[in-house]
């Protein structure tokens, strides 16, 4: 049995669909990233595998339970993590921990022990006296991790669970995200940051309320046939952008940290027609090679691919 399945899953707010007709299985102990931009139907989607919003149409189960027709059953079995801090601020850190282990009926013996190992989890020992006001967001989204996992869910959903936090303490959050895959947890993850999708086992890039993409990271990257990618550095990024627009082979260009990210039809063809273009307007290279295109790189392609296909 799967942790999780999609199929035909719609939902529509009036004329307006934000989740169109997704399908998707999330095998037991995977972490499976729900990659897009704001809008894109990943929180609504989320939301109704979560029991809390009912599907137009389609069907979906998680854990083996239907979440439309047993919603109180789903939130029983799964964990959830919004993408809003939802504790309590003025309770101190030890103080939430007992009320959710009360929200999520953990049994009364088995309290301690659950309190202990979440303190332990996200190394909040020492502070299980703050006052949750006063942690710093890193903190306090380990503190959201591990009160919704008091009741050791089966399924971890979490919406976007990083966003707002600074890039260590993302990194030490997925490394909690890590651990609880490795005891067995299935984690449903949502996030637009592309840079997290590398932790994922497999992804599905989801843009206008559909999947357009799904895969491992590596198979998406792969999946780019048809063209290469180049980074370009040169003194002038702006001038160099403008140059290579009418460069014959050069499908797009995009500001990627310092440099550019050059998307050719034919690398081999297109790096002397790249240099002979700049060099006319006395731009240097400093650096022009081939290199394997990021989760970005696959996203942008994507959704160019999508809007092509749209016109």
């Amino acid at each position: 049995m799967n942790a999780v399945e999609i199929r035909d899953l719609v939902k529509s707010f009036g004329e307006f669909i934000a989740v169109d007709h997704v399908s998707l299985v999330v095998a037991k102990g995977e972490i499976f990233g729900f990659l897009g931009p704001n809008g894109a139907g990943k929180s609504t989607t989320i939301r109704m595998l979560c029991g809390l919003l009912k599907p137009t149409s389609g069907r979906a189960s998680v854990n083996g339970i239907d979440v439309a027709a047993d919603p109180e059953q789903i939130r029983r079995n799964i964990g959830y993590m919004s993408q809003k801090f939802s504790l309590y601020g003025d309770l101190r850190v030890e103080e939430n921990i007992d009320f959710y282990s009360g929200i999520y009926g953990v049994p009364r013996e088995k309290r301690t022990e659950r309190k202990d190992y979440v303190l332990r989890m996200a190394n909040l020992t020492e502070r299980r006296d703050s006052m949750t006001h006063t942690l710093s967001g890193g903190w306090k989204q380990r503190l959201a991790l591990g009160c919704a996992i008091l009741h050791d869910p089966p399924v971890l959903f979490l919406d976007e669970p990083t966003s707002g936090v600074d890039p260590i303490a993302r990194g030490d959050f997925w490394r909690l995200i890590h651990d609880l895959s490795a005891t067995g947890h299935t984690i449903f993850v949502s996030t637009h940051y592309m840079d997290e999708a590398e932790n994922c086992n497999r992804l599905a890039l989801m843009y206008r309320g559909k999947v357009i993409a799904l895969g491992t990271p590596a198979e998406l990257k792969h999946g780019l046939t048809g063209h290469s990618l180049m980074q370009l550095d040169t003194k002038d990024p702006l001038e160099t952008m403008r140059t290579l627009e009418a460069v014959e082979g050069v499908r797009d260009v995009a500001v990627f940290g310092g440099g550019l990210h050059v998307t050719v039809a034919d690398a081999a063809g297109a790096d002397a027609r790249i240099r002979q273009a700049l060099s006319a307007k006395k731009i240097e290279v400093q650096r022009l090679e081939r290199i394997e295109p990021s989760m970005e790189d696959v996203f942008v392609a994507m959704i160019e691919s999508e809007e092509r296909k749209a016109a």
